[in-house]
């Protein structure tokens, strides 16, 4: 009975202790200084735009106090744009134009640098009426073409003005485009420069509405939302600028994110684009930008969408929310999730695509198609030959026919990304397995000069039969799954479907590439060295030598046959670079061609079994006996 009468004092005993809890911790916070909260009802926080006296975030200790946060000074410094300075107030600050400037909304305050539209003041005694975009355009291409102002200074301080050129010309078109809204849409052109501007003065009665602006082969998509914003009381103004010259002042030299092997250079005229009042708020939707390039596109060309990033009055081309959509020979399409001024940078690789060499790869690869197929289909059906041998040519053959089959028709398929990361994973494979099965046979063939002496060299076929194929396939499996499984985005690049060469990527191919080929070297030569033993320790048996001469020939073959070729790929530098690649292409192209030639045409036996298949053929008659007995019986002949 004393256990159940023992509850409602204990419940009272816990809502007594919680009432205790929260008068002690209100009284705690009931002794926060001033500027600060209350935090969780146990702890103090200063209010924002001020910092506790200790540094900490949260405190109990009574005597703490919440000091001004200036932020117009370091470490905060507050950046307000150009022509515009930060004043501090307490617990927070504004932004102001500099004496003699005045916002384009009329306003006098804003907080950060995308709302500053500060211009200078003009006074009844130096304008006698509305600035024309027409005299606009006409001021600053005199700034555009002084060479006395770009040609003598230096980078950082030509970054700055073309700085101040970019963004003045900007606010002056959009101020004289608001300034008269009954006029909706401008279009100016000149040598230098060229414009079009729209205003808008109602809201967007269609939510997809969207404003193309279009300026000397270059293009803009803007949503209507993100030109008026919310903004009912007035108009609303978007201005879309090119600059023909422009960008030989601020070049490919301002890139500063490009690798040191790329040669850039700027492909497209330098672009403005700004709206007003408001300036460069957070979009519904992505602006498209379209260029034309100063030069045409070749397919192995990289493309960086880029705008003008300015900091502090300096500027460089910068990608951050720049976005390539879509490239081809004439046009680069970029995507950006803000306005600023745009342009098109394009890397050319130190070697343009010869012509010539891509005609002998796909005449080669073609011939070697044709080839393989013919081994494959001698391996398979000639069973006088079909042995441990037979099985690496044949695996090899395959092997190579779907590589250079996958290579030769879809290595250009980039259009759907998931398909062409898909055909270079599956080129990644059977390229690798490809060269090993060309280990495999570096091997067998040192396994067998190795037992010449044993007629059959039994050891070295049951040895092969064993490894061959849980190596030949197994090994490259593990390898592409390892790729795959690591870094799976760098299977296809925008031109090819291979593998990338970002973050060493590449070296998941060449790597075992380069193993193989050194050790099928170290197997040819010590391949070569038992020969040599062999043919001066021979008897005068013709027989005998004929054999070993016939192998030696073979070895020779197996260089190429090997992969050992691949090593001219190494050789393309210097003055005889342009005579290795021709090599390099031709001897790797016809690797098939030698294949069918070394292992099936040279071969006494397989051309015993074509001989004996051929003369099958070209019979036309067969002769068979009579059933009747008799003296008189003579052979009937049937067709």
């Amino acid at each position: 009975m004393q256990g159940p009468s023992l509850l409602p004092g204990l419940f009272f005993l816990l809502r007594l202790s919680g009432v205790v809890a929260q008068k002690t911790n209100a009284a705690r916070c009931a002794q926060c200084p001033q500027n600060a909260s209350c935090v969780n009802v146990t702890h103090c926080a200063c209010n924002p735009g001020y910092a506790s006296e200790s540094g900490q975030k949260f405190f109990t200790f009574p005597l703490e106090t919440c000091q001004d946060i200036d932020e117009c000074k370091p470490p905060v410094s507050i950046y307000c744009g150009a022509n515009a300075k930060c004043q501090n107030v307490k617990g927070s600050f504004y932004c102001h134009c500099h004496s003699g400037y005045e916002l384009l909304s009329g306003g006098t305050q804003f907080k950060n640098s995308n709302e500053n539209t500060c211009q200078k003041t003009t006074t009844p005694a130096t304008t006698t009426g509305k600035k024309e975009v027409q005299q606009i355009v006409e001021e600053f291409e005199s700034l555009l073409t002084n060479k006395t102002l770009w040609g003598t200074g230096e980078k950082r301080e030509i970054a700055s003005q073309a700085t101040k050129i970019l963004q003045t010309m900007e606010l002056n078109v959009l101020k004289t485009a608001l300034e008269a809204p009954d006029r909706k849409l401008q279009k100016v052109q000149n040598s230098t420069v060229a414009i079009e501007t729209r205003v808008v003065t109602e809201n967007c009665s269609e939510e997809s509405k969207i404003f193309t602006l279009n300026v000397q082969m270059n293009s803009m998509d803007i949503h209507c939302n993100d030109i008026v914003q919310g903004n009912i009381q007035g108009p609303s103004a978007v201005a879309f600028i090119s600059y023909s010259s422009l960008g030989n002042i601020i070049n490919a030299t301002f890139f500063e994110e490009m690798d040191e092997k790329d040669r850039v250079y700027l492909n497209s005229q330098v672009v403005s684009a700004g709206i007003g009042p408001k300036r460069n708020t957070s979009f519904s939707k992505s602006v498209t930008l379209s260029f034309q390039h100063m030069k045409m596109r070749h397919g192995s060309n990289k493309v960086f969408c880029v705008y003008w990033k300015s900091t502090n009055g300096d500027g460089h081309w910068s990608q951050d929310g720049c976005f390539l959509k879509e490239v081809n020979e004439s046009h680069t399409t970029c995507s950006s999730t803000h306005l600023s001024s745009f342009a098109v940078l394009m890397a050319f690789n130190s070697q343009e695509e010869d012509p010539v060499l891509a005609v002998i790869s796909y005449v080669g690869l073609g011939l070697s198609l044709l080839c393989l197929l013919l081994a494959a289909l001698t391996f398979l059906l000639c069973r006088a030959i079909q042995n441990t041998s037979t099985s690496l040519h044949l695996q090899l053959s395959l092997c190579l026919l779907l590589a250079h089959l996958l290579f030769l028709t879809a290595i250009d398929r980039t259009e759907i990304k998931v398909l062409c990361a898909l055909i270079a994973g599956a080129l990644h494979y059977l390229y690798l397995a490809s060269f090993t099965w060309m280990l495999l046979e570096g091997l067998h063939l040192f396994l067998t000069a190795r037992n010449l002496t044993v007629v059959n060299y039994t050891s070295a076929s049951r040895f092969m039969r064993k490894l061959m194929f849980p190596v030949g396939y197994g090994v490259p499996a593990v390898i592409v799954a390892i790729s795959a499984a690591s870094r799976p985005h760098l299977y296809g690049t925008p031109d090819r479907c291979w593998l990338h060469v970002d973050q060493g990527f590449i070296w998941g191919f060449l790597g075992p590439v380069c193993a193989i080929i050194c050790v099928n070297l170290v197997f040819f030569l010590l391949v070569l060295c038992i020969l040599k033993r062999k043919l001066s320790s021979l008897n005068s048996e013709v027989s005998t030598i004929q054999n070993v001469r016939m192998l030696t020939f073979k070895a020779t073959a197996q260089l190429f046959i090997l992969g050992c070729t691949w090593c001219l790929g190494i050789l393309q530098v210097g003055p005889a670079a342009h005579v290795m690649a021709y090599l390099f292409t031709i001897i790797n192209s016809l690797q098939g061609v030698v294949i069918f030639l070394v292992h099936c045409l040279l071969s006494q036996q397989v051309r015993k079994w074509f001989g004996q298949i051929m003369k099958f053929k070209s019979e036309p008659e067969t002769y068979t006996l009579s059933t009747r007995p008799g003296p008189d019986s003579k052979p009937s002949k049937s067709k």
